[in-house]
């Protein structure tokens, strides 16, 4: 048995999620013990200024570097309260896993980059950290993401029965578990990112709590099919997205195409951009596993009642019998899935096991996925 370490940032830009996770050497699959969990907030100077990394900039390397420090530094503390929680000693942690934060991801072009700086967080922490893990991936032909399908299958998959498992972070994706042990997956849009984005620019609140600003608008029925139109919700997996696409001035593209005034109730719009969500998600399920009768949820979006009700509603329209549940039905809270998905992560590379799935992400081939920052 040994104890590992997730870190998860995502591109909801809200802070560092992790957990603390007693994994066994020789685990096959199965539910996996967490014994702490830990949330380090981002305030909002330091979001501004990952933000701004997301697009080319003046003095973008040294821009990019401090914060990959600002960013250990976060990390460290979340991984040194895990640590005083479970009243350990780092000696006793075997690795930790971080994803780092996204600030480009073009794997069209051969390259996702992940901010971040494992050298030092080894250092800060006095523990071995695992980073860098969609590289080998897209080095392989592949997408680098989503990578966390793989871990879905170990966790919640059935012999008896298929299931779909919804991450809904900043982007959604989906991952499809059949009896047979087969997977398929892929990003499926924006998940929370548009409607985050928008409600900070009009209210200056970080998210839309349980979709309430949305559930008082309409859908503007004309915005929501030319978002609709855009071609990556026609693209055939493997596929996967994030900030490059998916932004405010695609949405505001789409407003002018559709002559939608800002002005135009925000409420509208917000409805429309949770509608948007919602939409790609069931279309992703209904199109790509229709025989699939158990849907669950995790990621923050999880908690968004209005989201969930939307989702729940398109599905059920088409097929009744479906249901739509929470992660914490199969034994893992939604806030902690992600995070815990690197914690094993870094337990597939020290035991020298494939993280990724190739059906998922297109590479030619299971790979280690990883590199190793010894403390």
């Amino acid at each position: 048995m040994a104890l590992y370490i997730g870190l998860m940032s995502g591109t909801s830009l809200d802070g560092v999620d992790g957990v603390l996770a007693s994994i066994p050497d020789d685990y096959n699959g199965g539910r996996l013990e967490i014994l702490a969990d830990a949330h380090v907030p981002f305030d909002i100077p330091f979001r501004k200024e990952l933000m701004q990394l997301q697009g080319m900039d003046v003095n973008e390397i040294e821009r990019e570097a401090l914060a990959a420090n600002t960013l250990a530094e976060k990390y460290a503390a979340n991984v040194n309260a895990l640590v005083a929680k479970a009243g350990l000693k780092p000696r006793d942690v075997t690795a930790v896993g971080v994803h780092g934060q996204t600030v480009r991801h073009r794997p069209e072009l051969g390259f996702s980059r992940q901010t971040n700086n494992p050298a030092l967080l080894a250092e800060l922490t006095g523990i071995d950290v695992i980073a860098d893990f969609r590289s080998r991936d897209i080095a392989a032909g592949g997408q680098g993401a989503p990578l966390v399908p793989a871990f879905h299958q170990t966790v919640f998959g059935s012999t008896s029965t298929s299931r779909a498992v919804i991450n809904i972070g900043g982007i959604a994706n989906i991952s499809i578990l059949r009896p047979d042990g087969t997977v398929t997956g892929f990003d499926t849009g924006p998940g929370n990112m548009l409607m985050d984005a928008f409600i900070q620019q009009q209210l200056r609140k970080p998210y839309d709590k349980d979709g309430r600003w949305a559930s008082s608008g309409k859908v503007i029925e004309r915005l929501l099919e030319s978002m609709l139109d855009d071609p990556f919700f026609e693209k055939a997996p493997p596929k996967s997205t994030g900030r490059d696409l998916f932004h405010l001035g695609w949405l505001k593209r789409h407003l002018f195409q559709t002559d939608v005034e800002l002005s135009t109730g925000g409420e509208d719009i917000q409805a429309t951009l949770l509608a948007l969500t919602a939409r790609t998600i069931a279309d992703a399920v209904l199109n790509y596993a229709p025989d699939t009768g158990q849907v669950y949820l995790c990621g923050g979006g999880a908690l968004n009642g209005f989201l969930v009700q939307s989702i729940r509603r398109l599905l059920q329209a088409e097929k009744p019998g479906m249901t739509l549940d929470s992660s914490t039905v199969l034994g893992i809270d939604p806030m902690h899935v992600e995070s815990l998905a690197f914690a094993w992560l870094a337990h597939r590379f020290t035991v020298r096991k494939p993280g990724n799935l190739p059906a998922v992400t297109g590479a030619t081939g299971p790979r280690i996925l990883g590199a190793l920052y010894p403390a």
